[in-house]
């Protein structure tokens, strides 16, 4: 597969800003991150009623989001009341009814921007973790072998060391296929905010993802990191949101 071949498969499933961030890395890049296709679908997220018309009301697509998202990217955040060090997360992984992986991990120990993954991951996962993107990675060592076709479930918890309490941000989420483009098994789920407040914040999603190799195993495969991303842009985002979960 050529280098353009997987941008053009990568390219349509990023957000606006990381599209716009894409931009910045070289001209092979800008030039296919350019194609106002892929500024159309984006936009007809933001501003439906827009691209309704038969032609935007700039130039170009990708002009309409320069224009109107100006605001919205520059946006305060205010500082947040906790610290990675006051977290930390309980991670279980069950293979049908069997548990695999069980452990409690530090706060500090999960957060990343771009990650170098292993030798023998697909290109397009390997573009995607290298974007600069914030998110929670966990490896695993030695790597967890999971059978294909057998029901696999994972929850997430979240304590407070300076409360005692906790929340959960993922209670037993399914996983029954393998995207054998990624090489990786995912679902997603909202965060359990109260309403008042998901009312008016824009990141309350959250995505989960069991990363594999690329092998020729029919069988089984071999999963080498958990990654665990929200829609936040930065620490203080993420850590802001926590801070508004329901703690029990």
């Amino acid at each position: 597969m050529t280098c353009e071949e997987i941008l053009k498969a990568v390219f349509p499933l990023l957000e606006c800003t990381q599209l716009a961030n894409c931009m910045l890395v070289c001209k092979q890049w800008r030039d296919a991150a350019q194609d106002d296709y892929l500024w159309k679908s984006l936009c007809s997220k933001i501003w439906p009623s827009f691209c309704k018309r038969q032609s935007p009301p700039t130039l170009t697509y990708y002009k309409l989001f320069q224009t109107f998202y100006k605001r919205q990217c520059h946006r305060s955040v205010p500082p947040p009341k906790l610290t990675l060090n006051d977290l930390e997360f309980y991670i279980d992984i069950w293979v049908e009814e069997k548990i695999i992986f069980s452990d409690v991990v530090p706060g500090p120990v999960l957060p990343k921007w771009s990650w170098i993954s292993p030798p023998g991951t697909c290109d397009e996962l390997r573009i995607l973790l290298g974007l600069p993107d914030y998110r929670m990675i966990l490896p695993f060592e030695p790597r967890l072998t999971i059978p294909l076709y057998q029901s696999v479930r994972v929850s997430v918890y979240v304590g407070r060391r300076d409360t005692t309490k906790v929340t959960c941000i993922f209670r037993k989420a399914k996983f029954v296929t393998l995207d054998r483009t990624y090489y990786r098994m995912s679902d997603s789920q909202p965060l359990e905010i109260p309403t008042p407040v998901r009312l008016v914040l824009p990141f309350g999603e959250m995505l989960l993802c069991l990363l594999s190799m690329d092998h020729s195993n029919e069988a089984a495969v071999d999963v080498f990191a958990i990654e665990i991303r929200f829609c936040a842009d930065s620490e203080d985002e993420l850590l802001l949101l926590f801070d508004m979960l329901e703690w029990k």
